[in-house]
């Protein structure tokens, strides 16, 4: 009984073992198989990452050769070709003013009135001694007269010819005094009326009627010309020739851009001061500018752009093509087999949308978007609807950190740019 138990647990053990082999072997050979199919289908991609993933992407655009105005940026300040401050020669009274605050006055108009009538006596006076004077020049002539007659019937002598003579040439100078006299009353009789040494615009009115007034004393008012009219600026001592150059061209030309977006005018340059300042390494200079709707007005600020000189035949590429590196300037152009090259090229000037540069023929494509996945060598295809010249390149960059890049690579070349704007011709 004992050995029939033992036996039985012997094949007992045995069943199990088998079973358990062959459960083993059935799961290696399903995890193999299971496997198998991963490894296959992961191979296709491997290859196609060691072939490079195919073109890149990319906007280009053209390169153009125009003539380019180099225009300077700078801030000024808007200052009066003309203003008088309007005083009192005489001590007077104020018995009219003739204007209001404000009000548009053409040279010679009346502006105020003073008491004038100490004056007119004093005119009166001097016309009634020129009165008696040149009574008492008519009485000397006729003394002199019959003296000649008397000397020629031999009742005087020659003595007294010339005596009455001295008398007639003396008051003639009496005369002469008294005439003076009364220009003398005239002019001070002139100074109480109080006119508009120049056209332009009355400020405050700074007296009423019945003010007195002393010679030199208050600001009656201010006359203000406001059309024409000037801006002075400032540019830096590397721009000296330049602006000389353009004033002895007639004034080159100068645009003072509005604030809040209302326009631009036009003037030319009128004026370069003889002196660098020693302090700040700029000249102050002066633009004219026609003034007859009043858009300018004295001390305010505008933005000035001068055109310091012009670029002919400059090449001309959009600045978001162009990346500063630590090894220089590089942008990249794409050849006729869609290959892109890193091209070194020197910045001449740049702003806003386009930089002048050397090193790039015109009509050949620089890559304007997409230039951060980009080697020398690597092959390219461009984009649907690329942007114009001139497109700002970040709008084109990749998702995973191409706007960054992009954005980064844009504010380093900006950095390195001279403060000019490029206006092409």
């Amino acid at each position: 009984m004992n050995k029939a138990l033992v036996g039985g647990l012997v094949v007992a053990g045995i069943v199990v073992a088998g079973a358990a082999y062959w459960l083993g072997l059935a799961g290696s050979g399903g995890s193999q198989r299971a496997d198998a199919p991963v490894a296959n289908a992961a191979a296709p991609s491997g290859a196609a990452s060691g072939a490079g993933g195919g073109p890149i992407s990319v906007s280009t655009s053209r390169a153009q050769k125009k003539n380019v105005d180099v225009m300077l940026e700078t801030t000024g300040t808007v200052a009066a070709l003309n203003t008088v401050d309007v005083r009192s020669q005489v001590s007077s009274i104020i018995t009219k003013v003739n204007i209001r605050e404000g009000q548009f006055v053409k040279a010679g108009e009346l502006l105020f009135t003073l008491d004038s009538r100490n004056d007119e006596v004093n005119a009166a006076k001097a016309r009634a001694q020129l009165a008696k004077d040149e009574a008492a020049l008519a009485d000397a002539q006729r003394q002199l007269a019959r003296s000649k007659d008397l000397m020629a019937q031999n009742f005087i002598s020659q003595a007294a010819v010339d005596t009455n003579q001295t008398l007639v040439d003396s008051q003639k100078s009496v005369v002469a005094a008294s005439r003076a006299a009364i220009d003398a009353a005239q002019v001070a009789l002139s100074y109480n009326r109080i006119v508009a040494p120049s056209s332009g615009r009355a400020g405050a009115i700074n007296v009423f009627a019945g003010t007195t007034v002393q010679p030199g004393g208050a600001v009656l008012v201010t006359i203000t010309q406001l059309d024409p009219i000037a801006v002075a600026f400032n540019l830096p001592q590397r721009n000296l020739n330049d602006a000389l150059q353009a004033l002895r061209g007639g004034g080159g030309k100068v645009s003072a851009v509005l604030p809040e977006k209302r326009g631009t005018i036009v003037g030319k340059l009128q004026f370069v001061d003889n002196v660098v300042d020693p302090n700040s390494g700029t000249v102050r200079v002066k633009a004219q500018f026609d003034n007859a709707s009043d858009t300018l007005w004295p001390g305010a600020f505008v933005n000035i752009q001068f055109a310091a000189r012009t670029l002919n035949d400059a090449i001309v590429v959009p600045q978001a093509a162009v990346i500063p590196g630590p090894r220089g300037t590089i942008v990249y152009v794409v050849d006729p087999q869609n290959k892109a090259t890193a091209r070194p090229v020197e910045v001449l000037y740049a702003a806003g949308l386009d930089a002048v540069v050397n090193g790039v023929q015109p009509g050949e494509k620089v890559v304007v978007d997409g230039r951060q996945n980009l080697r020398s060598g690597a092959v390219v295809v461009e984009r649907q609807g690329s942007p114009a010249p001139g497109a700002a390149s970040a709008a084109g960059d990749g998702a995973s950190g191409g706007k960054t890049r992009g954005a980064a690579t844009d504010a380093a070349a900006d950095r390195s740019m001279p403060r000019a704007t490029v206006a092409a011709r």
